[in-house]
């Protein structure tokens, strides 16, 4: 995971979602901060539109944690 996508990531989400910027690590998972189904379709957007690189709501499932979601676009940003 790179540190760069990640900390792209948590901007994303500090944007879109009104959690705490302390609950934003690594290991937590989009459920246990309770983003819900519209919010994870505005951060696949602002994943495509910010970070050039597509990721599909529905591949950014309640169990991803944040580092496997910036993994995940690093892994696309590779292809």
């Amino acid at each position: 995971m790179s540190t760069t996508t990640y900390t792209q990531l948590v901007e994303i989400l500090a944007k879109l979602h009104d959690a705490p910027t302390d609950r934003l690590t690594p290991e937590v998972t989009f459920a246990e901060l309770d983003v819900d189904s519209l919010t994870m379709v505005e951060i696949s957007i602002r994943i495509e539109r910010d970070l050039g690189v597509t990721v599909h709501d529905s591949e950014l499932r309640p169990t991803l944690t944040l580092g496997g979601t910036a993994a995940l676009i690093d892994a696309r940003k590779a292809r």
